[in-house]
């Protein structure tokens, strides 16, 4: 016969209340309902080793609950804090770490375009600033600094003057507002691009479906059966598409595009029509604002500063086209991708509703002023 504790259990109405209710909880941790369930079973009368054997633990884990709840109630059902194994770098090498991170490898006189752990740990070794240090320990510093100097992404700083400017109309009329005053119900503003080289690929063998533990799989190899331009309007406000396809870009697929909006209602008989474009050849300068204008008196181009695409609509929406219509790449002639695209312009105007855009005037003075902290000072 086992001994029977010390440790009598003896529970008020409150604290049956917490460990009924942890044990019931079903996003409890899985440690914290044994440890509830073995005060909960103490507290009827059950013995050590029978509560073991009930929840499936060894009977020491049950005696160090129960005594730990004797003496601290509730409250002692949660772990101690832990001290762990002391730090072997202090903060200063930890600030060595980091601070070399942050700098390009060459201006150390490493011929390298980017720090990986492993070269960090030997550049602090060559510099004296350990006698030893393993790449682990460096990846563990940046990992709690947020660091990861092996990436890179690509940025472009902005060169236009006047980039604040351009941009700033473009972001009022998002917002529904032109040269100071608010755009009535028969004024719309359109966003407008091309997408290009949309490639027919041909897989060599069918692309197969998902199946049970299966991707879709798709044929690495593919025959080409050329490539075609996407030209798309998207109305801001009404979150509708236009757009045709064509074998290339350029000033006469841009007016086809236009002339099918133009010719539409409600923009035929609208009071103005801005059309937002970037400064690509079949919409560059004045004279393209001129042409527009003399086509379509309604109409006015409104230009984004130079490398300010990502301040476009439409992007966004061929972001979509790009991940839900053309990738994977399999198409056996381009007449298919002409019926999908348009397929799916028909699909994505029943139910859409406008982008939830929250980039404005004030948003864009911040990253500009963010940008500008980073560039580099003139000698």
């Amino acid at each position: 016969m086992s001994r029977s504790s010390p440790f009598n259990v003896v529970l008020s109405d409150g604290d049956r209340h917490v460990l009924e209710g942890v044990v019931r909880r079903g996003r409890s941790e899985q440690r914290a309902v044994v440890r509830a369930r073995i005060v909960l079973l103490a507290a009827v009368g059950v013995s050590n080793v029978g509560i073991a054997e009930m929840v499936g633990v060894h009977v020491d884990t049950v005696s160090k609950w129960r005594k730990r709840f004797f003496g601290e109630g509730v409250a002692g059902l949660v772990d101690r804090p832990r001290s762990g194994r002391p730090r072997v770098f202090g903060p200063l090498v930890r600030a060595e770490v980091i601070q070399l991170a942050c700098e390009l490898p060459a201006l150390s006189g490493v011929p390298l375009a980017r720090w990986s752990s492993a070269e960090l740990a030997d550049e602090l070794i060559a510099s004296s600033v350990v006698d030893a240090i393993s790449r682990s320990t460096v990846s563990r510093v940046l990992a709690r600094a947020a660091i990861r100097p092996w990436q890179h992404r690509s940025w472009i700083f902005p060169r236009d003057p006047h980039f604040a400017d351009k941009a700033g109309v473009v972001l009022d009329l998002y917002a529904r507002s032109f040269a100071g005053e608010a755009l009535s119900d028969d004024e719309f503003v359109i966003s407008a691009d091309e997408k290009t080289s949309i490639q027919a690929r041909c897989r060599c063998h069918p692309s197969l479906p998902p199946g049970r533990s299966r991707l879709m799989r798709v044929e690495h190899e593919y025959d080409r059966h050329g490539a075609l331009a996407y030209l798309a309007a998207y109305d801001v406000g009404r979150a509708q598409v236009m757009g045709c396809c064509d074998d290339t870009t350029g000033i006469v697929p841009f007016g086809r595009l236009v002339d099918k909006v133009m010719t539409t209602e409600p923009y035929a008989s609208a009071r103005r029509v801005f059309w937002i474009v970037d400064n690509g050849s079949s919409h560059r300068g004045q004279a393209a604002a001129d042409r527009l204008r003399g086509d379509w008196p309604n109409a006015r181009l409104v230009h984004l500063p130079v490398h300010a695409s990502w301040l476009n609509q439409i992007e966004i929406y061929f972001s979509i086209v790009q991940r839900k219509v053309v990738s994977p790449n399999d198409f056996t002639e381009l007449d298919d991708i002409s019926t999908r695209l348009a397929g799916f312009e028909a699909r994505y105007n029943i139910g859409a509703v406008p982008f939830k855009w929250g980039f404005g005037r004030r948003e864009l003075k911040e990253l500009l002023a963010r940008i500008a902290d980073h560039e580099p000072i003139a000698a």
